[in-house]
């Protein structure tokens, strides 16, 4: 007699991810510190890696389970901010808005040392750009703990200080805006996917086409955020909402082309 076979359906997992292979481009580093140091200090880090001699244009290859590549990635991204801190710390800082609920100015130099420190958290610039501009989360936690929160961009990492608006009560309130932030970071990482249109090397009709419709449906997609650059155009959503929205751009695009 043939018995029925037996199904088991476990829950999803990141280890659902039995090995991961990545190349590193190094060479943003290079001006700040030795590559090699650097290779030797993430293998000590993350001895699950697997690493790939290192190149002389500063790429690498990097094997491991995707929980390791993705503390891989965190721990350059804390590296980028810390030499970027030492990097403003021998200038005046630039690039920095201040942002909050209130009308409130930065701490005087005045203010006490730890409160002029703050919390600081490194984020992805995409992820950060969508929670802060699709949803109420970021504006409305920085006022219920009546925090600042200085936002310094560099590229593809966002540096947040957080930091008690003049005159706040709570002392703990920094440490709880930063893992509510980072928590919801957390969530939109595994949730988001990026789309992007190429407009360099296209012509400008093509280009003003491929804008006009973005900027029509960005009024129609709202939990979708389009970033808008000289060289492209970045579509970040969920995966369905970013498939959907380039393809309505693509319908749109061939419909002004006849």
């Amino acid at each position: 007699m043939v018995r029925p076979a037996q199904l088991t359906v476990s829950h999803f997992s990141e280890k659902v991810f039995s090995s991961v292979n990545a190349v590193l481009d190094l060479s943003v580093f290079r001006s700040q510190i030795g590559l090699r140091s650097l290779v030797m200090d993430l293998k000590r880090e993350i001895p699950a890696l697997c690493f790939s001699p290192l190149e002389a244009n500063g790429r690498i290859s990097v094997q491991g389970s995707f929980l390791a590549i993705k503390k891989l990635k965190e721990s350059l991204l804390l590296k980028a901010s810390s030499l970027l801190e030492k990097n403003r710390n021998r200038q005046s800082p630039r690039g920095s808005t201040w942002k909050s609920s209130h009308s409130l100015k930065p701490p005087r130099s005045s203010t006490p040392e730890t409160m002029r420190r703050g919390e600081r958290l490194v984020l992805d610039t995409d992820i950060f750009l969508y929670l802060k501009k699709t949803s109420g989360f970021y504006e409305s936690t920085l006022k219920k703990f009546h925090a600042l929160c200085q936002e310094t961009v560099d590229g593809e990492i966002t540096t947040l200080c957080i930091r008690n608006a003049e005159g706040g009560s709570q002392p703990n309130n920094e440490k709880q805006v930063k893992e509510l932030i980072e928590k919801y970071s957390h969530a939109l990482h595994f949730e988001l996917r990026k789309e992007t249109f190429i407009l360099e090397g296209k012509e400008n009709r093509e280009k003003r086409n491929i804008k006009l419709a973005c900027e029509q449906l960005s009024s129609r997609y709202l939990q979708v955020l389009v970033n808008f650059y000289s060289t492209h155009i970045d579509i970040i959503g969920s995966s369905s909402d970013t498939y959907l929205f380039k393809k309505e751009v693509m319908k749109l695009i061939r419909q002004k082309v006849r």
